[in-house]
């Protein structure tokens, strides 16, 4: 969880015994009217709907569409739990803004573009059907969390010009639960649409209404100074998924055995390899084989030493972030 430590004046004493939750967030800042809380919530979505179809284009090459769904007011923990696991999210914080928000992405938005990403058609792609993010989804999960949070920060205009800080996305079924001591808080949630070619989505941000209420939101002076250039976002994701950790698995053939001699082995019993000479070893990664191996041994450790290629790169790309 990104954390800062909090200043004086974002700070309040605990409720009184019986006293109301929401009456005393009120009285100290921290609760805003629906007609506030709606109004400063059009002016983010105003933002969005203008500047972040720009950022993507400008750093990907990729149209896509942005458009306002809806605000809730509420506790923070209830409205980040509200949007389903169907969402990645991002823990984050703003200098001199809020020193905790919450940013959530439809998995689906993901999904569909690392498709892009890898050289699919756009009218090829159809709507995924909603599941976790794998691992490599979750590392071009960052770059989509980047990218709203950069229109994040040049629309709230916190003094000092700081970068927000993200902590790695997760699915949203992997969320900790929240701390019983932590004094509830209430927030909003402004819900926006995205499209991608045939696919919908969505994405949210959960602000703290005690930073929310104060913010003035204001354009972006110029959209050049969000954006890094289309191949820098294309060689990052493409070092990302090259990064991404992949656990391998290799299988050796053993000599055959009867149903009636497998049966009654029991400890200490030796199975021969089938191969007299080199071993041959099938070497995989979530089911599927993408290299044909020998069998060896550097030193103290066990090795396979690869021979030929099962699968081409593209196929091995494509299996593992599937």
């Amino acid at each position: 969880m990104a954390t800062t430590q909090a200043t004086a004046n974002q700070t309040t004493s605990a409720p009184a015994p019986g006293m109301d939750l929401a009456l005393l967030a009120k009285l100290t800042g921290g609760l805003g009217d629906k007609k506030t809380v709606e109004k400063i919530s059009s002016e983010f979505a105003q933002l969005y709907s203008e500047f972040l179809p720009d950022v993507f284009h400008s750093e990907t090459g990729i149209r896509i569409g942005v458009s306002y769904v809806s605000c809730t007011s509420g506790l923070m923990n209830d409205l980040v739990s509200d949007l389903g696991d169907g969402f990645a999210l991002s823990d984050g914080s703003l200098r001199n803004w809020s020193p905790n928000f919450v940013l959530g992405c439809g998995n689906t938005f993901v999904i569909a573009l690392m498709e892009l990403m890898l050289g699919a058609a756009p009218e090829t792609i159809l709507q995924p059907i909603e599941r976790p993010l794998s691992d490599i989804e979750i590392d071009l999960a960052v770059m989509v969390f980047e990218k709203i949070a950069s229109v994040l920060r040049s629309g709230v205009n916190a003094p000092g010009g700081f970068e927000a800080s993200l902590d790695r996305p997760y699915n949203a079924e992997d969320r900790a639960a929240p701390d019983e001591f932590d004094r509830p808080e209430f927030g909003v949630a402004i819900r926006m649409a995205f499209e991608l070619g045939k696919v919908t989505s969505e994405f949210a941000l959960v602000i703290p209404q005690r930073a929310f209420l104060k913010t003035k939101v204001a354009a972006p002076k110029a959209k050049a100074q969000v954006s890094k250039g289309q191949q820098e976002f294309t060689d990052r994701i493409n070092d990302q998924v090259r990064r991404s950790h992949v656990t391998l698995e290799a299988r050796i053939r053993l000599q055959k055995l009867t149903l009636g001699v497998i049966s009654k082995l029991s400890k200490g019993d030796v199975i021969a390899f089938q191969d007299l000479n080199d071993v041959r070893v099938q070497v995989s990664a979530n089911g599927k084989d993408m290299y044909s191996c020998e069998f060896g041994r550097s030193g103290e450790r066990y090795t396979v030493r690869v021979k030929d290629n099962i699968s081409t790169d593209d196929e091995i790309l494509q299996h593992l972030i599937g």
